[in-house]
């Protein structure tokens, strides 16, 4: 068993990093969440996010990646914003990013501490180290919880009595055994507010949820063609979704990010969806450059702003939305021909049918102007 000497300078120092809670579990996962885990891939809840079915084995249990591995040390870093995210759904001429992606790569900027971290581990312990900042197959909450630093709530996020939501958790393995802090029970009692605000439903069951209908999931990680039932719920959200986030009660005791990394560009404040719409692939990989929504890139992101705009009832968008209905790729015609359809007469969107139809191949669109 490690000394607690060494145990307070890691914690010392994760503090100095900025890190707001630190805690140590085992590094094991409780068979009931593997269980979970199982259950959410056999329902298909992953959606097209196939690597999760494809490193299940691993995924499973840190020892199943790390055999070796012995104790998990879970950090929490605050990325709380300094304004409710759902206030901008009123301004439907304007985008929501999720407040995640609203400046620099946070696996860049966590990843670089918990190296430091874990180099102090690895010299004054003898000890092996891995890293990771959600970048492998690692289920990060239920280590988070039986570290002590919150519970996966009813949104399937993790909360901390004292942080509240909005926090990012980072992990190091070590085959060294350290003495493990309190795990935490879930406290969210009766309270469902994220449960009920969810604008697609995506939660089957408190715990629970189904990835394929959670707006996060649909225009952060999906690159296809979004369901038309999902088309309205989306509303102005162009970049994830904090809805379930923002509502939780225990974000009373947050504190906005100390962090000016974390904390909100400027021009991401309230984004014009016009000139949104108007970035080539070139000018989005600018505008974002060191976000995580360069990730996306510019086809889905796009797709995602059209969808918007569409949803931008009282303002005149469809002089802006017509030029992408003749785009290269078939996804961005296809949410540009919905979204002009959301502000055009019928007699109107014919017109614009009848022309595009003589050219088009592609059997999606084809559907799209058919509002099939």
């Amino acid at each position: 068993m490690a000394t607690d000497k060494l145990i307070v300078e890691l914690k010392a120092r994760a503090e100095k990093l900025g890190f707001v809670q630190f805690g140590i579990g085992p590094a094991d996962a409780p068979e009931s969440w593997q269980q979970n885990l199982t259950n959410a891939i056999s329902e298909q809840w992953h959606g097209d996010m196939e690597w999760m079915a494809e490193t299940l084995d691993r995924r499973i249990s840190p020892k199943a990646l790390w055999p070796e591995a012995k104790s998990a040390i879970v950090l929490a870093y605050n990325y709380t914003p300094d304004s409710n995210p759902m206030d901008m759904l009123a301004q439907t001429d304007k985008g929501i990013v999720s407040v995640y992606a609203r400046n620099k790569d946070y696996h860049d900027i966590i990843k670089g501490k918990l190296k430091e971290i874990a180099g102090v581990l690895a010299r004054r312990g003898e000890a092996e180290v891995k890293v990771f900042v959600d970048t492998a197959p690692l289920m990060e909450k239920p280590l988070a919880q039986q570290a002590g630093i919150g519970w996966q709530g009813k949104h399937t996020v993790l909360v901390s009595k004292s942080e509240g939501c909005w926090l990012f958790l980072g992990t190091i393995l070590t085959d060294l055994e350290l003495e493990n802090t309190a795990p935490e029970i879930d406290h969210c009692g009766s309270c469902t507010r994220c449960l009920d605000i969810c604008p697609t439903n995506a939660f089957p069951a408190p715990y629970k949820l189904d990835a394929r209908k959670c707006i996060a999931y649909l225009t952060n990680e999906f690159k296809g063609v979004i369901p038309q039932e999902f088309r309205k719920p989306i509303g102005n959200r162009i970049y994830g979704c904090d809805d379930c986030l923002a509502v939780c009660p225990w974000n009373k005791f947050a504190k906005t990010t100390a962090d000016q990394k974390l904390q909100m560009r400027d021009d991401l404040r309230s984004p014009d969806l016009i000139e949104l719409a108007k970035l080539d692939d070139e000018a989005f990989r600018k505008f974002f450059s060191g976000s995580p929504v360069k990730r996306l890139g510019r086809d889905a992101f796009l797709r995602n702003v059209l969808i918007a705009m569409g949803n931008a009832a009282g303002h005149e968008m469809s002089e802006h939305i017509e030029p992408h209905t003749s785009d290269k790729n078939p996804i961005v015609r296809g949410a540009a021909i919905w979204a002009l359809k959301q502000h055009l007469s019928e007699n109107a969107f014919d017109r614009y049918k009848v022309r595009a139809l003589k050219g088009e191949t592609d059997d999606t669109v084809i559907a799209e102007w058919h509002g099939t």
